[in-house]
């Protein structure tokens, strides 16, 4: 309980913005569901054509939508400008809008739909314009129905909001997505009692406005809206306390592993004793987390060669890791001027592991031996890895088609195989797991996977800035793949866990002292 009271304690800078997203979405949404539904109360082809359009947005996964605007968004930059915002706050915005639709304009449609036609024909008769009607007489009596709608999509909202962490938008998703990554209940935990309890919030105050709306109480409609107004100043406020310092902002961003946010707060580290201010954009995904670096979106994030070299350079082969770093970057910098500072000095390495008993009883001891017998395992993976081209490359080499596929998040992959919901998974070389669970890495004669340094790459806009590159440039070359595992491992243990920053501040040590 300790664990939890104090991370929700460190949770208000996070609390602050999930509150703004939300209360931007859903004012964004009511402007665009409530001239809909007044049009559509006017026109029985309009209302179907809007109810269904936002019925079918509802079908959508709140993930995928999310995801969805980002090479939407992308796409229209040759038309808007270079600089619209790709990731982060705007797609997060648009899409918890669109997601907020239905219950508003569904509820507002059907309360202008049954309104008493005899109240509406005495309104006529008084002469009123169409505006007059609507303001005098449709609105106040369709407006708690239309409040049961927003608080409805209030709701929606502030759930669906914590998934907008993937697309580089600081939410209550972050604690949770890394607490689940580095399995820190007590993280999990926090970011779900927050969210929950501005669900309660928010369902609670919109409910006194709907109540009030009902019974003619504008005192309380005035208290609850005075409410939700003083909760929206505070959470705009809270990020600008102490931003007094001095210091420019450097955004680094993170995939959704352990390594990732370890390196993210050990690069955190040195830039913050350089005088810059840091903030993280963690939990990207690998098709996401490059594009969000050559737009900007990002400053800095470390990569892995092999990843770089089939994913983004589409390039075919194994060449050995020298020539592929001195290729990829030379790539970087023709394509869009990104600056490779350099390979950190280990290696993370795509590799399928095993249980030794389970491998001894199907006589494999290498990827060529796990093609003979592919129709009778189960291989797990991360949520990308079957849809990578690295997959493509090993599966064609040895005959894996055949295997069932499962994914996991990469943190259960290893209870997976521990309790045999999975025969193999994709593990990581430099995972200290593979050596703490005595797994076998099957050795790939074939060569089907390519070279993966640790490589860090700088955005554009940064590259010519000499003295982020000069606290940055000590890291290059300073880490030892056992220093890496090390730290991975201190992360992901089942016990006496670290913090990713704490596993930072001993990896940043190890580095000092050698």
């Amino acid at each position: 309980m300790n664990g939890v009271l104090a991370a929700l304690a460190g949770l208000g800078p996070v609390v602050a913005a999930h509150v703004v997203l939300v209360a931007a979405a859903l004012l964004l949404g009511i402007a665009v569901a409530l001239p809909l539904a007044v049009w559509a109360g006017r026109s029985a082809h309009v209302s179907r054509l809007v109810l269904g359009f936002a019925g079918l947005v509802q079908t959508i996964p709140a993930l995928a939508l999310l995801a969805l605007f980002f090479p939407i968004l992308l796409a229209l930059r040759p038309i808007l400008g270079e600089g619209l915002p790709t990731l982060g706050f705007l797609p997060a915005l648009l899409a918890l809008a669109l997601y907020a639709l239905l219950p508003i304009l569904r509820n507002a449609v059907t309360a202008l739909a049954q309104l008493d036609r005899g109240v509406l024909e005495a309104a006529d008769a008084l002469g009123m314009t169409r505006w007059q009607r609507l303001r005098l007489v449709e609105a106040p009596l369709a407006a708690p129905f239309i409040m049961a709608g927003i608080r409805t999509a209030a709701v929606w909202t502030v759930g669906a909001a914590t998934l907008a962490t993937t697309i580089g938008q600081q939410s209550l998703g972050d604690p949770i997505f890394a607490g689940l990554q580095v399995q820190d209940w007590s993280l999990v935990l926090a970011g779900c009692v927050a969210s929950a309890g501005l669900a309660l919030t928010a369902d609670g105050l919109f409910g006194t406005v709907e109540r009030g709306l009902a019974f003619r109480r504008p005192a309380l409609v005035w208290t609850a809206l005075a409410l939700l107004a003083a909760g929206l100043a505070a959470a705009l406020v809270v990020p600008r306390l102490g931003t007094g310092e001095r210091g420019e902002v450097i955004t680094i961003g993170a995939k959704n592993f352990s390594e990732q946010y370890i390196l993210a707060r050990l690069i955190g580290r040195r830039l913050e004793a350089a005088g810059y201010r840091v903030a993280y954009r963690e939990g990207l995904g690998s098709a996401v987390i490059h594009r969000a670096l050559t737009s900007g979106a990002i400053d800095l994030y470390v990569d892995y060669g092999g990843t770089l070299w089939a994913n983004e350079m589409k390039r075919d082969g194994n060449p050995p890791a020298a020539q592929m770093n001195r290729e990829i970057t030379r790539w970087e910098q023709d394509t869009s001027g990104t600056l490779v500072l350099g390979a950190l000095g280990f290696e993370n390495a795509y590799a399928l592991a095993m249980r030794r008993p389970r491998a001894a009883e199907l006589g494999v001891a290498s990827l060529a031996d796990l093609g003979r017998v592919a129709g009778r395992v189960t291989i797990g993976s991360d949520l990308e890895f079957f849809r990578r081209p690295e997959w493509a490359a090993v599966s064609n080499a040895y005959g894996l088609g055949a295997a069932r596929r499962r994914t996991f998040a990469p943190t259960f992959m290893y209870d997976a195989l521990a309790g045999g919901e999975a025969d193999v998974i994709s593990a990581f070389s430099s995972d200290g797991r593979i050596a703490a669970d005595d797994l076998l890495v099957l050795a790939d004669p074939a060569g089907a996977l390519p070279a993966y340094d640790a490589v860090l790459l700088v955005t554009p806009a940064r590259a010519s800035d000499e003295r982020l590159l000069a606290a940055l440039r000590p890291l290059v070359g300073a880490i030892g793949v056992e220093a890496m595992r090390e730290a991975n491992y201190s992360v992901d243990r089942p016990l006496d866990k670290r913090s990713p920053e704490a596993a930072a501040e001993w990896l940043d040590e190890q580095i000092a002292g050698d």
